[in-house]
């Protein structure tokens, strides 16, 4: 039984979305793609003994929650942009494609709908071009929103998921209720501090509950039937309204 659906549909005001292996499948090979980039800029850039790249890329991931933070907590300087530019300019993005199902039940639902990545701003433009979902999100908290120069995060190292100092940025910033809002993600490291942050949670890309984990989706696009009460007054019958869906400009919250 899902522990999140004896909440109802009443509560539920906001939907915070992770976006790459969460959106579209890890199958489509963006996220080994990016993690090769990574390794690419460790050796070629921060000159890295080859042999030990693999492993100080995981490691240091594991532990920061990202790669590039754990690089920056280790004393490694460089530009963001320029590492960002590096690990995301070249990926396969012609792998991903238009999800016009997604699409339809996206914009079908009454909810706000935000991203929430530690993926930088250009990253998130493209995938959710390729996508066709550009005009299903009210907004993104993104890198830049979480590690703005002008913020007191560039003091304290990167801030990223699955910290719940990341978590309660996210919250604090769209102004959302943690109690009225359901995050999804496919990291379990994720939904445990989304959980712990008072976020209504949903893993994705597994069909088991994990720890934190409120419901659980094999696939994003079982979210009708897992959770019916998102469109609980809703014609979700009507394909079409929800294509005829006002199209809302997906902001950077910043």
């Amino acid at each position: 039984m899902d522990a999140g659906r004896n909440n109802g549909s009443s509560t539920y005001e906001c939907l915070l979305f992770d976006m790459d292996d969460t959106l579209y499948p890890r199958s489509c090979g963006i996220n080994l793609a990016c993690r090769k980039k990574i390794e690419e800029f460790m050796l070629k850039y921060l000159h890295m003994e080859e042999s030990e790249v693999p492993r100080i890329c995981l490691d240091l991931y594991v532990e920061y929650g990202t790669t590039m933070a754990g690089l920056k907590a280790l004393g490694y300087e460089f530009d963001d942009d320029e590492y960002h530019a590096c690990v995301h300019g070249t990926l396969p993005y012609e792998a991903l494609n238009p999800d016009p199902v997604l699409r339809n039940l996206l914009l079908s639902m009454p909810q706000r709908k935000i991203i929430f990545t530690n993926a930088d701003k250009g990253h998130v433009a493209q995938v959710l071009h390729r996508l066709d979902l550009e005009d299903c999100f009210e907004g993104v908290i993104c890198f830049e929103t979480l590690n703005d120069q002008s913020s007191e995060s560039k003091s304290n190292g990167i801030l990223c998921k699955p910290s719940i100092e990341a978590m309660q940025a996210a919250i604090k910033i769209t102004d959302i209720d943690p109690k009225k809002t359901i995050f999804f993600d496919d990291s379990i490291r994720n939904i445990e501090s989304g959980k712990a942050a008072g976020l209504h949670t949903v893993i994705v890309g597994r069909s088991e509950l994990v720890p934190g984990a409120d419901h659980a989706l094999g696939s994003i696009h079982n979210i009708k039937e897992a959770l019916p009460e998102l469109w609980e007054g809703e014609d979700v019958d009507l394909p079409e309204q929800a294509k005829q869906s006002p199209a809302v400009e997906t902001m950077v919250h910043a």
